[in-house]
């Protein structure tokens, strides 16, 4: 039986499109999976019975976070807000991590991810943070462009098994305080928070990277789709 992973996608209200980088679901079939789109238009009721259908769920990046959803008012640099896919996401992780259905959130995803089990992030990287490398590489998506340090004894340590791994980076925002029974797996060297992994769940990882646009150069990163087909076998 093939193993179904759900992916998020995004909203363009403009065109009145989903739409989503064919990079990721390239990744689940890489990585073993078959990749089911997931749209914001459905009910509770619908996503329930979505999620009772596959074995694990991919959150893909995208733009901002509106700020209401961890109390904050928008600070100038926050960027355009999609309302709809925000409220959507939110709500379809909690039920995830409800069910204990695996997790793997990429860049805006490991955000979601964070916001949805009670943490927070920063708006803007660069005037929140003192002394911030640049997150928004200008180079391109396959190209790494910093390191990140893997801490030891984390699922991300024993799913890539390095200590130090150079990544791509195209963020101005990055979880603040990880949620309750969440913990920081990777940081880069100016401290911004590259990784977070619940200790409560069987698999619930967010990477701030983009893996998806890496594992064609580099394999290692096809280990995180893998690590999540894997737990989605599980259930």
């Amino acid at each position: 039986m093939p193993m179904v992973i759900g992916i998020t996608c995004g909203w363009d209200d403009n065109s009145g499109r989903y739409y989503l980088n064919s990079l990721y679901a390239r990744a689940i079939t890489a990585a073993g999976g078959t990749p089911v789109l997931i749209p914001d238009c459905l009910e509770r009721g619908e996503t329930q019975q979505l999620l009772s259908m596959v074995g694990g769920l991919l959150l893909t990046g995208g733009g901002d976070v509106d700020p209401v959803y961890f109390g904050e008012e928008p600070l100038p640099p926050c960027g355009e807000i999609t309302p709809a896919r925000d409220a959507f996401e939110i709500e379809l992780v909690r039920m995830s991590l409800a069910a204990d259905l695996p997790i793997l959130g990429i860049c805006r995803g490991a955000q979601v991810l964070n916001i949805a089990a009670g943490g927070d992030i920063y708006q803007d990287i660069n005037t929140q943070i003192k002394g911030s490398l640049r997150h928004q590489q200008r180079a391109p998506l396959w190209a790494p462009t910093h390191n990140i340090q893997i801490r030891p004894d984390t699922r991300l340590m024993t799913i890539l098994q390095e200590k130090t791994v150079r990544v791509n980076s195209f963020h101005h925002q990055a979880v603040r305080n990880p949620a309750p029974g969440f913990v920081v797996c990777a940081l880069a060297n100016d401290g911004v928070i590259e990784a977070i992994e619940s200790t409560t769940h069987r698999f619930a990882l967010g990477i701030q990277c983009h893996p998806e646009g890496m594992w064609e150069k580099d394999p290692r990163f096809l280990k995180l789709f893998r690590a999540l087909v894997e737990a989605g076998r599980g259930n």
